[in-house]
């Protein structure tokens, strides 16, 4: 067994580069992938620190409602929550929300106290710690360049780099490539769709301690409908900082995590495929006013301020970004939900199966996910 890795070193892009919430599973709709494997691995993640004294925090979340127009989308947020089975959840009222988060104001909220945090950077060392003690082997710097077949009949499967001294054989292969899963999936025959454009996520953080201490577990906005992403809402972390946000912009690169991270073929890639134009037509409003918080702060500010008023615009300073690989339709539609694909067209491309979308909550998932995948593999290659 070997996992190999592109970089020097693991979580160097999606699972180090997360907000670090373990997500409890109320957003998704019921039946889907990432409502079942969320709610599952919430338990398994919860149960994993646990037992391998991993630092984490239970602290809860509310989604607040500022505005009477939300109380029907905080109620019908609430029965979906219920209907994915998410322990815990109430629907509260102003003075309860008051004696959860003093600093909060909001005339009803959704009170989740399942979710929690953790650094998902130690969750991937774990992780990575039990791999080699089962005899695995993590193979760094390799940075795949494609898959053809072998010589070998045990491991009909050669996997090779752009370093071209470097080969593995393998007799199955799973791929979860993340900014890359739709590329490694072409290159064993697989379809290119859904392709994945890559949206950076630019964080703001709190700069004094005492600041700090103006919230005590997550915020978040009720979701508006008529948009692709969630909206700024306040995140504790591990380390005691508060990050605040993120916007939502169109990286330049796959790996793009500042404005000036520019890869033209990766840019022009993206700009010319059909799915990302018409997503960008549909949200030509919303997305500028994504791009404005990214060069004005004190925008994403006032938005946080509705629902913690005493938040300081002069307390906040830019924080850290992260890249989110999002799977996109050709008719611009978002794809919701965990996909994996065995439609390799040749010999060797029926012996690998790919991880094409695995965003949020795709590190609480992460157990309830291998436990899917190690299913699939068993009954595609193991039960015939």
């Amino acid at each position: 067994m070997a996992i190999l890795d592109k970089e020097p070193h693991l979580a160097a892009h999606q699972s180090g580069h997360n907000s670090g919430v373990i997500h409890a599973g109320i957003y998704y709709k019921p039946g889907t992938l990432k409502a079942k494997l969320c709610v599952e691995g919430m338990r398994l993640m919860y149960n994993y620190v646990e037992d391998n004294n991993i630092p984490y925090k239970k602290i809860g979340k509310l989604i607040v409602a500022t505005h009477p127009t939300e109380l029907d989308s905080l109620e019908a947020l609430y029965k979906r929550g219920l209907q994915n089975s998410v322990p815990g959840l109430k629907l509260i009222e102003s003075a309860q929300i008051s004696s959860i988060e003093p600093n909060c104001v909001g005339i009803k909220a959704i009170w989740s106290p399942m979710t929690g945090i953790v650094d998902f950077k130690l969750v991937t060392e774990s992780y990575a710690k039990d791999f080699v003690n089962n005899q695995g082997e993590i193979v760094l710097n390799f940075n795949v360049a494609g898959f053809r077949p072998g010589s070998d009949p045990n491991y009909p499967v050669e996997i090779y780099s752009k370093n071209k001294e470097s080969v593995i054989q393998a007799k199955y292969v799973l791929t979860c490539g993340g900014l890359h899963s739709d590329k490694l999936a072409m290159m064993s025959g697989c379809s290119e769709f859904p392709k994945i454009v890559p949206f950076r996520g630019e964080y703001l953080i709190m700069r004094n301690v005492p600041d700090t201490k103006l919230v005590k577990g997550n915020i978040y906005p009720v979701p508006d409908a008529r948009l692709p992403f969630l909206g700024v809402h306040f995140t504790p972390r591990m380390d005691g900082s508060i990050w605040l946000g993120p916007n939502a912009v169109l990286a330049f690169k796959r790996e793009g995590y500042r404005w000036t991270d520019v890869n033209v073929g990766e840019l022009a890639d993206a700009l010319k495929y059909s799915g990302f134009r018409k997503l960008a037509a549909k949200y030509m409003s919303a997305g500028m006013k994504e791009m404005q918080y990214s060069f004005m702060p004190s925008l994403q500010v006032k938005q946080l301020q509705r629902f913690v008023p005493t938040l300081n615009r002069d307390s906040v300073e830019k924080g850290p970004a992260g890249v989110r690989a999002q799977a996109l339709g050709s008719d611009g539609e978002l794809i919701d939900d965990f996909v994996f694909d065995f439609s390799g067209t040749t010999e060797i491309g029926r012996r690998i199966l790919h991880c094409r979308n695995a965003p949020s909550p795709g590190a609480t998932s992460s157990l309830a996910i291998a436990r899917m995948i190690a299913d699939k593999m068993t009954a595609q290659y193991f039960q015939k």
